[in-house]
């Protein structure tokens, strides 16, 4: 075969480019990560002019093929289609751990790849300390008794977000947002109450100037769960323990001194995302990466070393229960939460609609269907309590893909599992050991989660999901050469 042709060879340069900004944004921003992917599909569509490209048909290619067109042939008689079509997008998104598999360069840039998205997800929870630590938004301590907040619906200990679409953090910039925004002589108000984000209407036809709200104590709030740089504190644990997962498997992995630069980093920075991760209060998630951390060490470490892990984690675990009692009043498994009462009506709902059609069981309703046809069929307590999807990816797949697609599903992950398993067997050198280890913990973790969470939904997650399965898939097929380059960059 001749040398590759330039256009070739600036095109893989740019889908490298394009992998390296995905692991920088994941942890950061979905809309950073996204236009990365959407760049590196595109430079990929370019490189077909100048490269043929290779068919591969091995049973885990196969499996995502055959998972990602049975989602099609759903939407395609989907309820809403144009809805669910619009969805494939977000299927499509498997195509990154192709592009890392097949473009990521050899071993030493499959390094680089895991320190970008270490150090990424590390400036994450060293952003979350500082928001926690500083507070946010305005709590409102103590308001006088005749206080128009009162009446807006408003009590002591109560945290407004935001005042007219306009983010607050203190009594003046909640006045200036209610003098110079409101309309019709109504502010609309978005207040925090102990995990329920709520809208009320403020008359402001009486109000003159600040002191007129009754104001008499107020501080930052450092009520809320942390989320990092994402909306929600589910999908920054769920992306937290994916990568903590790595972190660890590369530390057990790691053939170093104890007190080696490179244990001492990895060990700050699973630190970092283990603190991270205990200040998002998700029960599954902490779970998760128990089963996690669990599994890894098991594999990986020596007797000694599970030993002293044992002895770390039943501290761990009595100050994680007791922290959640102080902050969310519920216990790790409590059957009168609401949340989980509402996951257990909603996994019953599902069931019966899934179960009550030939059509359900075999295409299901549809990506995204449920968000207008929910009515029809009673759900959500006939609509009394909050609309959403399932928390569950298994339940969530077969309800709106159908049972063929479930099934697809599962043989994907089990081969997926299968290989990091064999890979595990035979790698012998601590990088890629190390990310296979990582790699196989966090999808167990990640599934774990998945009972109880529609993980699989996330985008954010997701992308990271995919991205360290890229890797790990990048080490499988590079083989014993990876070994041998990983060896030769860390001793440079």
């Amino acid at each position: 075969m001749g040398e590759p042709s330039s256009g070739a060879k600036w095109t893989t340069r740019a889908i490298q480019a394009c992998i390296f900004l995905i692991a920088l944004s994941a942890p950061i921003s979905i809309a950073a990560t996204q236009t990365a992917w959407a760049l590196a599909i595109l430079f990929w569509l370019v490189r077909l002019v100048f490269v043929r490209p290779k068919l591969r048909l091995e049973a885990f290619d196969l499996a995502v093929l055959v998972f990602v067109g049975l989602s099609l042939v759903s939407s395609i008689f989907s309820y809403e289609p144009r809805v669910s079509l619009g969805k494939m997008a977000a299927v499509s998104l498997v195509s990154i751990a192709f592009l890392l598999s097949e473009y990521v360069g050899g071993a030493a840039p499959i390094r680089r790849v895991v320190l970008v998205l270490l150090a990424a997800c590390f400036v994450a929870c060293l952003y979350t300390f500082a928001a926690l630590a500083i507070g946010k938004n305005l709590k409102v301590i103590h308001l006088t008794a005749d206080s128009p907040l009162h009446s807006a619906g408003v009590e002591d200990g109560y945290t407004i977000l935001t005042a007219n679409d306009v983010k607050v953090n203190s009594p003046d910039e909640l006045w200036t947002a209610i003098s110079q925004r409101s309309t019709d002589g109504i502010a609309s108000l978005m207040v925090y109450r102990h995990e329920l984000v709520d809208m009320y209407k403020l008359s402001t036809t009486n109000l003159h100037n600040l002191a007129d709200l009754g104001i008499l104590e107020w501080s930052r709030s450092r009520d809320r769960r942390a989320s990092g740089f994402y909306g929600h504190y589910v999908t920054f644990a769920e992306a937290l323990q994916l990568i903590a997962s790595l972190a660890l498997g590369l530390l057990i992995a790691a053939l170093d001194g104890l007190l080696s630069r490179k244990r001492i980093l990895l060990g700050v920075a699973l630190g970092a995302y283990g603190l991270a991760l205990f200040l998002t209060l998700t029960r599954a998630s902490w779970a998760s990466f128990a089963v996690s951390a669990t599994v890894i060490v098991v594999i990986g470490a020596s007797r000694k070393t599970l030993l002293i892990c044992i002895a770390l984690a039943i501290p761990l675990a009595v100050t994680g229960l007791w922290f959640l009692q102080q902050k969310r009043q519920v216990g790790l498994v409590d059957p009168k939460d609401n949340s989980t009462t509402w996951r257990l009506m909603v996994w019953r709902e599902g069931f019966d609609v899934l179960t009550s059609s030939p059509r359900h069981l075999l295409v299901g309703i549809g990506m995204d269907s449920i968000k207008t046809h929910w009515s029809d069929w009673h759900m959500f307590d006939d609509g009394r309590q909050p609309v959403g999807h399932l928390h569950s990816t298994p339940l969530q797949l077969v309800f709106e893909r159908g049972v063929p697609t479930l099934i697809a599903w599962l043989a994907w992950m089990a081969i997926y599992l299968r290989m990091l398993w064999r890979g595990l067997r035979r790698e012998t050198d601590a990088w890629p050991r190390g990310i296979l280890l990582g790699a196989f913990g966090g999808t167990i973790g990640f599934l774990a989660s998945g009972l109880v969470h529609y993980n699989w939904g996330d985008s954010e997650v997701v992308m990271i999901f995919y991205l360290i399965m890229g890797l790990s898939l990048a080490v499988i097929r590079h083989g014993s050469a990876a070994g041998a380059e990983v060896r030769a960059s860390a001793r440079a």
